[in-house]
């Protein structure tokens, strides 16, 4: 099993030292090394390459926000899990991507769930929502998921569980199997990344191909899908109407 490289960056030293002790006894971390301020965080991070940095927020000079939002430039940027005293910064916690914050003392327990987090969202997602490309993320099993970020921090979202979703001017709203989440992705990109697990049948509205259970006519002679765990009907355009009776057609069991 690959371990995954921990750096702890913390001006002080009492803190650097439990944080190590805490990530070394839970199995699959390695901490590859330590800094004490902003400055050196950002050259070991180059030296180290480490998969997930544990950032202190107060520290001299270049500080733990400061620090986040440059290594969110980088193509190859690690998971961030801010550790700190204080919970005002963390809603800037979220604008700079870090996939977690927790509040010292840190408890295993609370550190164990952020790094297994982080590790979910790897490079490639943190480089997507950095601005640098839309690639899909996936899963350590190969499941793909889509990293979407929102008032909550940075959310995945299994593309398996995704019932449809709908744009409404300058947003997308994604309904999936956990709720609803609006993000900025356009339907386009959506469709594009994923031709399998996402079909159009509407200009503003694609459905998850895993939830189409029928098309229907309306007594006024609309089309309409009828997906499995939602209790509308959605329109169907008549342009996308054939596309959706190919897709019947192949689906067919033989």
């Amino acid at each position: 099993m690959t371990q995954q490289k921990i750096l702890i960056a913390d001006d002080e030293p009492l803190a650097r030292e439990r944080l190590r002790r805490l990530a070394e006894s839970l199995p699959g971390y390695q901490v590859c090394g330590e800094a004490g301020d902003g400055d050196t965080t950002l050259a070991r991070v180059a030296e180290l390459q480490p998969d997930i940095l544990l950032l202190d927020i107060r520290m001299p000079g270049v500080d733990g926000m400061e620090t986040a939002a440059r290594l969110g430039q980088l193509s190859n940027p690690p998971a961030v899990v801010f550790c700190t005293a204080y919970d005002r910064y963390a809603i800037q916690a979220f604008e700079v991507q870090a996939t977690a914050y927790l509040l010292k003392p840190v408890r295993k327990e609370a550190l164990a769930e952020a790094l297994t987090r982080a590790g979910r969202v790897n490079r490639v997602q943190l480089r997507a929502l950095a601005g640098d490309g839309r690639q899909p993320a996936q899963t350590a099993s190969g499941t793909p998921q889509l990293a979407v970020r929102s008032h909550r921090g940075t959310e995945l979202i299994d593309i398996a569980g995704i019932r449809y979703c709908q744009a409404d001017q300058k947003y997308v709203t994604i309904h999936h199997t956990r709720g609803e989440t609006v993000c900025d992705y356009t339907l386009k990109e959506l469709e594009n990344t994923y031709p399998d697990q996402l079909l159009r049948i509407h200009r503003n509205t694609l459905i998850g191909t895993g939830y189409i259970q029928a098309l229907q006519r309306s007594p006024e002679g609309h089309n309409l899908a009828v997906l499995r765990d939602v209790p509308e009907k959605l329109p169907v355009s008549r342009r996308h109407a054939s596309t959706l009776r190919q897709w019947f057609q192949s689906h067919q069991p033989h």
